[in-house]
């Protein structure tokens, strides 16, 4: 079992069985905010889709092809982050986050993801991670860019939302770079 723990208030741990309830308590109270920018939500009305989301991250894990994590915030299930897939031969991870409505604007999404950051680089041995956001989406990009990513390019109508494309702009860090800023 994955338990990584980025200060004192906030760990990263594989979700279970256990999750599915608070997770799809989570995804349902901030639907409305995650639904702009993510196209998943809607497709996420129970509980057992909430467990079939878990149940599919471990069998990822399992496979090789990523690490998705719950981000506990002082014990509470706050939100979602991981490495979406690994790209093993060229040492590259992609990393993927969500947070609850009520935990945003808090800095915590900068502390899991500095912490996934940390781990790829130092556990994993990565040398390079992406992460890709909308290119509306200030929030999430403010992410990589407070953490001192370079931004890369943009891909046009890289993501369909439900009833429109968007863009996609892609961030990269390289594990040199980390290093070089600790």
């Amino acid at each position: 079992m994955f338990f990584y723990e980025v200060d004192e208030d906030i760990t990263l741990k594989f979700l279970d069985s256990n999750d599915a309830e608070s997770l799809f308590q989570l995804t349902d109270t901030s639907r409305d905010t995650l639904r702009e920018w993510l196209a998943w939500v809607d497709n996420t009305t129970t509980v057992a889709d909430s467990k079939e989301f878990i149940d599919s991250t471990l069998t990822n894990y399992d496979e090789k092809k990523g690490m998705t994590t719950g981000i506990y915030y002082k014990g509470s299930l706050a939100g979602v982050a991981g490495f979406n897939n690994f790209n093993w031969r060229n040492r590259i991870a992609s990393i993927g986050y969500w947070l609850g409505a009520n935990y945003q604007g808090h800095g915590i999404m900068t502390r899991a993801t500095s912490g996934l950051i940390d781990y790829a680089f130092h556990t994993l041995e990565m040398n390079r991670v992406e992460i890709r956001a909308a290119y509306d989406n200030k929030r999430s990009r403010a992410i990589p860019e407070r953490l001192g990513f370079v931004k890369e390019g943009q891909i046009r109508q890289a993501e369909w939302l439900y009833d429109h494309y968007v863009d996609h702009v892609i961030y990269g860090m390289l594990a040199i770079e980390w290093e070089s800023r600790n």
